[in-house]
């Protein structure tokens, strides 16, 4: 059984651990701690769920992402970025990969890639001898084109294509 003197030990104890000896810096740095944060994940790194299989394998239906809405303040997207990217005129945030970057041609043969005519390594990709097609286009100066990683899906059932490169929130850091 415990004793009152061995209680007000043990709580002094969890009190100095949780307040400190001086309780207004406690409040201080709580402050600090929680106005950084706030900062952090409202300005800086944005919390994404992934909705769909576009993605797979590289990323799962349902799991939650971060994206560096900081990442392209220096440089713009570079081809193989996982980007987030806000659909138009919608609440809506895809995230796809980039690979085409502005001013370039793309084409999609048999599922491969091809940009300014030549093939790209997409080792990302589970099949790329999925059949898809797309016609050689041209990329405008403030587009990219980003899609899914997931070729095995429908062609149809994917949103890829050009996308202006405002529309993009940021980087997928994890």
């Amino acid at each position: 059984m415990e004793t009152a003197s061995e209680r007000q030990v043990q709580d002094s104890f969890w009190r100095r651990l949780i307040i400190g000896r001086r309780p207004r810096w406690t409040l201080v740095r709580l402050a600090v701690v929680v106005a950084a944060s706030l900062f952090l994940f409202t300005g800086v790194l944005i919390p994404i769920r992934v909705r769909g299989t576009s993605m797979v394998p590289s990323y799962r239906d349902g799991a939650i992402n971060l994206v560096n809405t900081w990442s392209y303040s220096r440089h713009g997207p570079r081809r193989g970025d996982v980007v987030a990217i806000r659909y138009p005129d919608s609440a809506l945030v895809l995230l796809k990969r980039v690979v085409g970057l502005p001013g370039e041609r793309i084409a999609i043969r048999r599922g491969t890639v091809f940009i300014n005519g030549e093939a790209i390594d997409e080792s990302y990709v589970k099949n790329p001898r999925a059949p898809w097609h797309l016609p050689e286009m041209q990329l405008g100066p403030t587009q990219c084109f980003a899609l899914g990683d997931n070729r095995e899906m429908n062609q149809w059932d994917h949103v890829y294509g050009p996308f202006e490169l405002r529309q993009i929130v940021g980087k997928v850091v994890f």
